[in-house]
């Protein structure tokens, strides 16, 4: 039984599930509970704090575990990561009330910073020369500088709405952040084979998520003109109708192509033209 460590609420939390539900492992029910097994695959979920799991895995609490790359760097523990999973994404970022009159770094010399994340930030201000108090704090860090506890915060960013609403104003990026999947020590070779299989079931899962099913029907004298257009994967499936002056094109596409490519294909002839979801997606 490989088990895996997961936020146990939040907007990462509620990503882990959706994506475990999409590659098909079922739960027993998860409310009030700390260790829950999977219905139909060989894991088990161990429910924590997003700052313990990198702990739980590097000591073998969990085999692995998901969680934000911010994490990571912060706990400094000994955990490699797996694979990057492209959801959850947001910045930590510096900002200052909008009345401070910001024009660069130096600005945070001899400052008071409040933040949750001290050793990602003294890093980064010894790479950069900058001398200032850091005042470690956990939640609500951005009301700090209203209430005079510090001079500035370093703190996740998402839609930034919640730095707008407390006055204060990102003025640097200091790094990107998303969801990861991390391990610690060496599995054995049944769990070695339960996590290859959780892996591939997420690439299907994740490639199917930026992808579309594309089906129109074209006039086959336009036929060459069309599969010029299409950046579609591999060769595109032409079918024929009933109608021997027509055929049907099925082909899968990025969904950031299509908006681009569908004026030059209606224009070059296609017709009934239909995007479907992928739900999931072998390569």
């Amino acid at each position: 039984m490989l088990r895996i460590a997961v936020q146990s609420k939040g907007r990462l939390y509620d990503e882990t599930m959706e994506l475990l539900s999409e590659a098909g492992i079922k739960l027993t029910a998860v409310k009030r509970s700390l260790l829950v097994p999977s219905r139909n695959f060989p894991v088990e979920l161990l429910f924590l704090r997003d700052d313990d799991i990198p702990d739980s895995v590097a000591t073998g609490t969990a085999d692995i575990g998901i969680v934000g790359y911010n994490e990571v760097l912060e706990k400094q523990r000994s955990v490699e990561i797996i694979k990057r999973l492209g959801f959850s994404k947001c910045r930590i970022s510096l900002a200052v009330p909008n009345a401070a009159k910001y024009e660069g770094l130096k600005w945070f010399e001899g400052k008071k910073i409040a933040t949750s994340y001290p050793v990602i930030l003294r890093k980064f201000f010894a790479d950069n020369g900058i001398n200032a108090e850091l005042h470690e704090i956990s939640g609500s860090v951005e009301i700090a500088p209203s209430i005079g506890l510090a001079d500035a915060i370093f703190d996740i960013v998402s839609s930034g709405s919640t730095l707008i609403s407390n006055n204060l104003t990102e003025v640097e990026k200091v790094i990107e952040s998303e969801a990861v999947l991390i391990g610690g020590k060496e599995l054995d070779e049944e769990k070695r084979e339960v996590l290859e299989e959780l892996l591939f079931r997420i690439d299907a899962v994740k490639a199917a998520s930026s992808k579309k099913y594309i089906l129109m029907n074209v006039p086959r004298e336009q036929l060459a003109t069309v599969l010029e257009i299409l950046p579609g994967i591999k060769s595109p499936t032409v079918l024929p109708l009933a109608d021997k002056d027509w055929c049907s094109i099925h082909t899968v596409l990025e969904e950031k192509f299509f908006w681009e490519i569908i004026n030059r294909l209606k224009t070059a002839g296609a017709e009934g033209i239909l995007v479907l979801d992928i739900e999931k997606m072998i390569l």
